[in-house]
């Protein structure tokens, strides 16, 4: 399995993980592009092997499938690498795309478009998010091996809830007090947010930013007063029922903090980046906040359509939304369980992908 980077791999995991569960006889290779991924996951204990994958040339690409040999091979959403996809074409080792999702504004669908083409030719399956992918597909002549699947994303966000694993010195800190927690944080969304805590001492707020190296995390605790980091209120939980602000000063742990919020605000919204992973905290039946880049992904424009999300443009929009919603605990409900029912209707991309390979004997027991 190959994830460009974090996100890929958590959108990849439950697929991966019900394959070590129904074929335990296969060992799993894992592989990434980024530092950010394998960093965090190089020691994943459902991979065989960990690494990244060597830069994309023709040399390289038959070395490592000699090395591996593989009897299946699956990516993950996106980066496609050519020389490896034609060599594994060459072999007839069989390639699914899982989670998929395409865009008018990618190379596929323009003039010069061609050896993208030829890239997506490699997969034996395309399994897509929605139907919009399934069209532009369809336009450059890819229909036969297309099937709308969902995103696996959904699997994994209720895997998670459903473990509903305590996150220790939390309850120290929240006080039984009203909770935001702001997840995935950059600099663009502490500052929209800042305003907001310094109006509201009545409320706890829990801080994740997504860059956790020192100097970021020293920045964000000089902006927002009365802030302590997870790790001294873990030496001393006393530290908690007096701090305002609590910031997160580690990896992996967000995913199961927006259980304890009544609101949660996920990053990346207030800059050209977009947004990170708003179904981690939708799965819990919050009401998710966000800034207003999100057009390119699907499941924010559901929540939204759905009730179960709100885009903020501006520091006093965002003050007036937040306001809005703590001040109305019916509002936070409704909007809450719109938030869960639309993780829930959309679970099931995992069993259709499995289905698959067990219909189509790719791996057998």
């Amino acid at each position: 399995m190959h994830c460009a980077s974090l996100g890929e791999f958590e959108q990849g995991r439950p697929l991966l993980e019900e394959i070590k569960k129904q074929y335990p006889s296969y060992k799993i290779a894992l592989s990434f592009f980024s530092p950010s991924g394998y960093e965090v996951r190089k020691n994943y204990e459902a991979a065989d092997q960990v690494f990244y994958l060597p830069m994309d040339n023709q040399l390289n690409a038959k070395k490592l499938v000699d090395q591996l040999d593989p009897s299946l091979v699956i990516w993950v959403k996106y980066e496609y690498w050519y020389y490896y996809l034609q060599e594994l074409k060459n072999r007839n080792i069989p390639v699914l795309l899982v989670s998929g999702i395409f865009r008018e504004g990618q190379p596929f669908f323009k003039w010069y478009g061609e050896i993208w083409k030829k890239m997506l030719s490699c997969f034996q399956q395309l399994f897509v998010q929605d139907e919009g992918s399934v069209e532009l597909l369809a336009s450059i002549g890819i229909k036969e091996n297309v099937m709308i699947a969902g995103d696996t994303r959904f699997d994994r966000v209720i895997a998670i809830a459903e473990k509903n694993e305590p996150v220790d010195h939390i309850p120290a800190f929240t006080n039984n007090k009203k909770v935001l927690v702001a997840g995935s944080t950059w600099d663009e969304d502490e500052i929209e947010l800042l305003h907001f805590v310094k109006t509201r001492p009545d409320i706890k707020f829990i801080i994740a930013p997504h860059e956790v190296f020192e100097d970021n995390l020293q920045d964000v605790k000089k902006e927002f007063s009365n802030a302590i980091f997870y790790s001294a209120l873990a030496k001393d939980n006393s530290l908690g029922a007096a701090a305002h602000v609590l910031i997160i000063d580690n990896i992996g742990m967000l995913a199961k903090l927006y259980k304890y919020a009544d609101v949660t605000l996920v990053g990346g919204g207030f800059g050209q980046s977009g947004i990170h992973n708003v179904l981690e905290a939708a799965v819990y039946g919050k009401p998710v906040v966000f800034g207003p880049v999100y057009e390119k992904y699907a499941e924010a424009i559901g929540l939204v359509e759905c009730g179960g999300a709100f885009s903020a443009t501006n520091p006093q929009d965002l003050d007036k939304l937040l306001n809005r919603l703590f001040n109305n605990e019916a509002e936070i409900k409704k909007a809450g369980s719109a938030a869960r029912d639309f993780v829930h209707e959309h679970r099931g991309a995992t069993k259709k992908i499995l289905d698959y390979i067990e219909r189509k004997r790719l791996l057998t027991n």
